[in-house]
């Protein structure tokens, strides 16, 4: 305990994680703003398929895009260690693996996108107005799929530079825009459900284009040079493939998870769906802003990682911890008081609001359960230790599916019950695994200390 407190006390450290958090928390908060206008925008147009038509598209394009969120995380990991190591070479290669990647994957899945999508609405079993406004959202917002994937790449490894402030330019003039282009294609020029997917499309342009120039002066931190000739050897390719593959197996049992709960709305009707969109757009700004915090503990680790710092990585875990707590005690406080405000801001449809009001307590209660899950994120994707992330979240899923099938028969509050025991277990899990790895010295033993 009296380690704890000093660790607490320990000034510089306080400022090492601010100086990584708070830009990162400011940029993070912009993604689920951009949530909130397409459902303020959209859940002031008259029908409630309108609001459902993006809150299922969106929920389809973030399945696609947010399971490729390997490219980040592995990508922090390996560039974090780099730099602890003062390894220009290899953040040049780990830099240009991650966009050779994004770009690969993006011709994959927009290929695959249009015919999964047509399977997934199938199953979900919406209204005919519900399906088609859906299509036209979704196959819209495939165009900016390649900038999306190349966008978590150049995050990823800016971060692991501990260079938050290229990350804030990038997701704050992507969602930026995004914001203004939605309320000008929406509202102005009246293009509905369609205008807000284009707006999301030269937003994530504009934001991966901005992040390709950053990269210009970041290098000059780290002087060295491209191995061309190893990018052509499939070793110099193997850890990070081996850390995203890990990642990807993980990330997609996570989206799994939050598109099952689309999928279930959907089947609950259209004012349901529409109001577990909102909510978890509550969930969302919750989420981006504690993982703020969280990117911090995946640097400083990292960082102490490949410079075999213990002191550093355990004051960087107390100090992150404690405040993600804090955070999280605010975000229920407000989630409580002012949860109905929420509500009404996002949409005037009463139908959804009065459905949205009925589930309001699940969301007060998500913030100081998913917390953990979150700084524990941080601390496995710093150590680039992928393959207890993969079998943690395996195992939760395993788990909550007998669960998540016996409460099947309560509607959509069975529905957020299992979600609320989906990020107990998940948090359960990864803190087993990251105390067995520290009563085995596994955060400095391994391919992972070594990049």
């Amino acid at each position: 305990m009296s380690n704890l407190i000093a660790d607490w006390r320990d000034r510089p450290t306080h400022r090492k994680v601010w100086a990584l958090a708070a830009p990162m928390i400011l940029s993070n908060i912009s993604v689920p703003l951009v949530a909130l206008v397409d459902s303020t925008v959209i859940g002031h147009l008259p029908h409630a398929h309108q609001l459902g038509a993006v809150a299922v598209g969106a929920s389809l394009y973030t399945f696609l895009a947010w399971a490729m969120g390997f490219l980040r995380m592995g990508t922090t990991g390996f560039a974090a260690q780099a730099a602890g190591r003062s390894d220009g070479a290899a953040l040049r290669q780990i830099l240009l693996q991650g966009l050779l990647l994004a770009l690969g994957l993006a011709i994959v899945l927009g290929a695959l996108g249009v015919p999964l999508s047509g399977v997934a609405l199938h199953f979900m079993q919406p209204s005919a107005e519900l399906d088609q406004l859906t299509r036209d959202f979704f196959h819209t917002r495939l165009f900016g799929l390649p900038a999306a994937l190349a966008s978590y790449a150049l995050v990823g490894w800016f971060l692991g530079t501990q260079n938050a402030r290229a990350p804030l330019a990038i997701l704050l003039s992507t969602n930026l825009i995004n914001i203004a282009l939605n309320l000008w294609f929406v509202m102005g020029l009246e293009w509905g459900v369609v205008g807000s997917a284009r707006a999301s499309v030269i937003a994530e342009w504009s934001g991966a284009l901005l992040g390709l120039w950053l990269t210009r002066g970041a290098l000059r931190a780290y002087p060295g040079h491209i191995a061309w000739a190893a990018l052509k050897v499939w070793q110099s390719w193997r850890p990070l493939l081996a850390v995203n593959r890990d990642i990807f197996i993980r990330s997609l049992a996570l989206q799994s998870v939050f598109f099952l709960i689309t999928v279930q709305g959907a089947r609950l009707g259209d004012a349901t769906v529409a109001a577990n969109a909102l909510l978890l757009n509550g969930l969302l700004l919750t989420a981006h802003a504690l993982d703020g915090l969280a990117h911090a503990v995946e640097a400083l680790c990292g960082h102490a990682i490949g410079a075999r710092d213990r002191l550093a990585l355990r004051r960087s875990l107390v100090v992150a911890g404690g405040w993600s707590l804090l955070a999280s005690l605010g975000f229920a406080a407000l989630f409580l008081l002012a949860g109905h405000l929420f509500i009404e801001m996002q949409t005037d449809i009463q139908s959804v609001r009065d459905t949205a009001f009925i589930y309001l307590p699940y969301l007060a209660v998500l913030p100081l359960i998913a917390v953990w899950s979150y700084l524990l994120d941080g601390l496995f994707i710093g150590a680039t230790r992928a393959r207890e992330m993969r079998n943690g979240m395996l195992l939760t899923v395993a788990l909550l599916l007998p669960f998540a099938w016996a409460l099947q028969g309560l509607g959509n509050h069975g529905l957020w019950i299992s979600f609320l025991l989906f990020m107990v277990l998940r948090s359960l899990t990864l803190g087993a695994l990251a105390l067995w790895l520290r009563r085995n010295d596994g955060w400095f033993s391994g391919r992972h200390a070594q990049g």
